[in-house]
């Protein structure tokens, strides 16, 4: 990458860094296609390494306000979800996929729009893991179906939480990619050169919570979440 591509790069993750400090989930989703364009050989490895390192400083932060339970249920559905988005991949053509994952996620995203309130119960939270497994292995977008199914709680239990599911889904993705070869040099000094971006995208996260309320956040998390879908969308035609 030149000079100005890896500036252009670290814009998006600083922005992306402080969207999901602030509503729990969104740097995969903004900063994903930006690294794909322009080298998608530093994918996934790069985006699993800075969200691996996001999410630490998110638990830490929002610790006391982390729902385990919920973080365990969502984890159970997401092992089988992670599979099946593997073998997803593997049987669809990649516009076939893309097309019903971003779909997926628009419906539900109307549905809520329209009233729709999943609560959090444990098949709920274990179904949405599911989805969040598979299509974060699909699309590298795992965040709307937790953001939809943890919509209620407190902005802090929103990004606790979310912070705790999609840290220990980093840790395991993050094994996975190094036994097969995937983390190699060049991702390595990539990732500790927007690691900057990020540690300053995550203070700012905290300027930004201190005026957002629930409400607010949830209509973030909505948007963000329909914007994914569009970028999916837009990736995929």
């Amino acid at each position: 990458m030149t000079g100005l591509e890896i500036a252009l790069v670290a814009l998006v993750v600083f922005l992306a860094s402080c969207l999901q400090g602030t509503i729990g989930f969104g740097l995969g989703m903004l900063a994903a296609p930006v690294i794909g364009l322009l080298d998608p050989g530093l994918l996934p490895g790069s985006i699993v390494l800075l969200a691996a390192g996001l999410t630490v400083f998110g638990v830490l932060r929002d610790r006391t306000s982390v729902d385990f339970r919920g973080t365990g249920w969502a984890l159970l559905g997401m092992v089988p979800g992670t599979v099946a988005g593997a073998l997803l991949v593997a049987a669809l053509p990649p516009q076939t996929l893309a097309l019903a994952v971003a779909g997926t996620v628009l419906l539900a995203v109307l549905l809520s729009v329209c009233g729709w309130r999943p609560r959090p119960r444990p098949a709920a939270v274990a179904a949405a893991g599911a989805a969040s497994g598979l299509m974060g292995t699909a699309t590298a977008i795992g965040g709307p179906p937790m953001a939809l199914v943890w919509h209620g709680f407190s902005p802090a239990r929103i990004r606790g939480t979310m912070s705790a599911f999609f840290l220990a889904g980093a840790l395991v993705s993050i094994t996975a990619l190094a036994a097969v070869g995937s983390i190699g040099r060049e991702v390595l000094l990539f990732s500790a050169a927007l690691l900057p971006a990020v540690l300053l995208g995550f203070a700012a996260s905290g300027v930004v919570n201190g005026r957002l309320d629930k409400v607010l956040v949830r209509r973030v998390g909505l948007a963000a979440s329909t914007a994914g879908a569009v970028l999916v969308l837009v990736q995929a035609l």
